[in-house]
């Protein structure tokens, strides 16, 4: 119903509440206002109004405001009826007769940039206010001038319900009565400078609609009915326990994994079964998921998110996400999530320019723009920001028991330049390129985390030589659990990419490592971004014939598994997949049909099996107390032989040719006598081998060799690693 807007005493007010301009609805909608009591209501569709009681809300003439005294034995909050234009009536809670439902700590926390639970109140709440049931809405937009909720229960009708400004915290709030879970809402906001009105989703949102539509959703309090507490008791018990165990991750994109007959994506139900079966087969003790934080673009993998507390709705509700964690728990398998707090998309509808200033980026696009992936970049020198990011991190680890985060692109938050020319950046305070804000969120992220979550660990991928990564923050480290170790893999990859015959002369490519293994908590990482954008598949990278290939491949892998550090292996690698990844696709599981990619995928689950259960190959993954080199010298023969080492005497003798010529009568130092049993030979037919090797060992000899009072005369299969285990005098 159109009507002018009549100039007269609260004239002004009502224009602007017509027109969707309104900052402060509460000093003139709803009441009881004044002495008299007197009650307004703004409703365009409404024929009639009346009190509960029947008393009639006379209409402003000429508007479609309604005004009256509240009768004597009505209260706030108050319910009116109301008659459309067809002659129906209903009935409402006045939103405008609620008290502020923000709670002034919550504010001030948030402000100060010391909130860790920002979603507690940001977002949209079912709760009770004043014993009536409803939603309480809360969004932070300082800038905004106007800021209304809009969703299928008022036509996205921005005049409908705008918000009450908290000035202290700049948060709009907002409790609508009678509103129950599934509504689908956003925010409208008039951003500054009169701009908009602009519809934003909510940015504190637990789940959102399937892309493409970008909507949030309300959800119910949380009441899944977790069946994980020995998981979770035994990992806060445990605490830093993880350091002596092992670790062998499977990187997982959900959505190629696996799908179903039509193609479409797995739930996350269905996911939990198949995956939890498929890693206990192979013998990983975690999956690392790629972002499921809800994000609108397939092709970004999710690595470029919209939703900092949502599952992403491809796959189900948030309670399918938290059956998959707890399935998983419950069958003895840990679950990291890829997290992204360095960047985020320039989607309108979500972050970017949030109430039409910069808020969550910076201003400068010389600190606030990514060149490289076209995206922004978080003002983390901002409270309220960190305090956004705080809450995230913390919320995935309480809200769904997630056993660590992965932090992607930890490099470009540490450093202004960062892929950046000269000119295009702007040094700190003191002149130089580190990012002091983005050094001092890290530091909090990984204080506030191991704080309240004891027993997860926050893992950075950080591909530069920045010092003490994994170093306690009071010594001076940035805090973080563990660092995938690019440079090794990089390193190996390289060398493992020469020509058998040209090996020996990149020998220091592998020996390097050792020089800096122990400076960090190091992640061996096989990831996915060694298998896309025209790298090809592992496979793919290793050089010769089909066979030198794949025995390359195999002695890749039993050098990854038996050097210092914990292991990580994207999915796809394990069966020798020979192209490389596509998110469009899945896993080439037909390749399995195949008996030399099924030796692949048998030599993977032997490997974890021998790294979990020789403690010599997992106690010491961070300390030089778990290696020695027995032979790091035989570049002629591209040879490499070292001993891992336990707690209790155990040893483990790694051996690795790196040629695909046999070597006979190979003799090397070992520390004590006894039978040395053979535990993994790569180059066995049981993994499409050829079969040479020891006969299941060799015993030690008297014969003193490179320092050690035993040796032992190995054959070295060709292209292949061995691992014997000291059974002792």
């Amino acid at each position: 119903m159109n009507r002018s807007i009549q100039k007269d005493a609260g004239g002004d007010d009502r224009q602007r509440i017509a027109e969707g301009r309104h900052a402060d609805p509460f000093a003139y909608l709803g009441g009881p206002h004044g002495a008299e009591r007197r009650v307004r209501i703004y409703h365009p569709e409404a024929v009639e109004v009346t009190f509960k009681d029947g008393t009639a809300v006379p209409r402003i003439a000429g508007t479609d405001f309604f005004e009256a005294p509240l009768p004597a034995a009505l209260q706030a909050p108050y319910v009116f009826c109301w008659r459309d234009a067809g002659g129906s009536w209903r009935s409402t809670y006045d939103p405008y007769s609620f008290p502020p439902v923000l709670s002034e700590f919550d504010l001030h926390l948030y402000a100060e940039g010391r909130h860790w639970h920002a979603q507690r109140f940001l977002g949209a709440h079912c709760t009770t206010v004043e014993g009536v049931a409803g939603v309480a809405f809360a969004v932070w937009a300082p800038n905004a001038e106007r800021v209304s909720v809009v969703g299928d229960f008022n036509r996205w009708d921005g005049r409908l319900h705008p918000m009450r400004l908290r000035l202290e915290a700049g948060v709009w709030e907002l409790f609508i009565p009678g509103l129950e879970p599934g509504a689908l809402y956003k925010f409208e906001l008039r951003g500054h400078g009169g701009c908009g009105p602009m519809l934003k989703t909510d940015p504190c949102a637990r789940r959102y609609q399937q892309r493409p539509e970008t909507a949030a959703v309300v959800e119910p309090p949380e009441a899944y009915a977790w069946e994980d507490g020995e998981w979770m008791e035994r990992r806060r018990r445990e605490g830093s326990a993880w350091q002596q165990a092992p670790w062998s991750i499977y990187e997982v994109h959900l959505g190629s994994w696996q799908r179903d007959a039509q193609g479409g994506f797995l739930d996350y139900r269905t996911l939990a079964h198949e995956l939890v079966a498929y890693v206990q087969r192979t013998g990983f003790t975690h999956i690392e998921l790629l972002p499921i934080t809800e994000h609108p673009l397939d092709d970004s993998w999710g690595y470029q998110t919209t939703g900092y507390f949502a599952p992403t709705s491809r796959f189900g509700g948030p309670d399918d996400f938290r059956y998959f964690i707890d399935y998983c728990h419950r069958h003895g398998i840990g679950v990291i999530l890829d997290w992204v707090p360095a960047h985020f998309p320039r989607d309108a509808w979500a972050l970017a320019r949030f109430d039409g200033t910069p808020l969550y980026e910076h201003a400068d696009p010389r600190q606030g723009e990514h060149r490289d992936w076209g995206t922004l970049i978080f003002n983390f020198g901002r409270n309220e920001v960190r305090s956004f990011l705080l809450s995230s991190a913390v919320y995935w680890l309480e809200a769904y028991h997630l056993d660590g985060l992965r932090v992607d692109a930890v490099a470009s938050m540490l450093y202004l330049d960062y892929s950046r020319e000269d000119g295009d950046w702007v040094a700190n305070v003191h002149g130089g390129n580190e990012n002091l804000e983005a050094i001092a969120f890290l530091r909090e992220v990984n204080t506030v985390t191991h704080g309240e979550q004891p027993g997860t660990c926050i893992i950075a991928e950080e591909s530069t030589s920045w010092p003490q990564v994994t170093r306690p923050t009071y010594l001076g480290g940035l805090g973080f659990t563990m660092k995938w170790n690019m440079g090794w893999m990089h390193d190996t990859l390289t060398y493992l990419g020469e020509d058998p015959v040209h090996r020996r002369y990149h020998h220091d490519q592998l020996t390097f490592g050792l020089l800096y293994a122990f400076t960090e908590n190091f992640v061996l990482p096989f990831s996915h971004d060694e298998v896309v954008h025209g790298k090809g598949s592992l496979l793919d990278r290793m050089p010769g014939d089909d066979w030198q290939r794949l025995a390359n491949l195999r002695l890749l892998y039993a050098y990854q598994f038996t050097y210092p550090g914990k292991k990580l292996l994207f999915m796809g690698c394990e069966i020798g997949q020979r192209s490389e990844w596509d998110a469009d696709s899945t896993v080439d599981w037909a390749a399995l049909s195949d008996p030399r990619h099924a030796g692949v995928q048998r030599l993977i689950g032997d490997l974890n099996g021998l790294y979990r259960g020789e403690p010599a190959l997992h106690r010491h993954d961070f300390s030089e107390a778990g290696f020695a080199w027995v032979d790091c010298h035989d570049a002629e023969q591209s040879v490499f032989s070292y001993l891992r080492c336990g707690d209790a005497g155990e040893r483990a003798m790694v051996v690795l040719n790196f040629t695909p010529v046999p070597r006979h009568g190979y003799r090397l130092g070992v520390p004590v006598a006894g039978y040395w049993a053979e535990r993994m030979n790569t180059d066995s037919a049981l993994y499409g081998g050829s079969d040479v090797g020891n006969a299941g060992g060799v015993i030690a000899e008297p014969v003193p060799w490179s320092g050690h009072p035993y040796s032992v005369v190995l054959t070295l299969p060709p292209l292949a690693g061995l691992v014997l285990v000291g059974e002792g005098a």
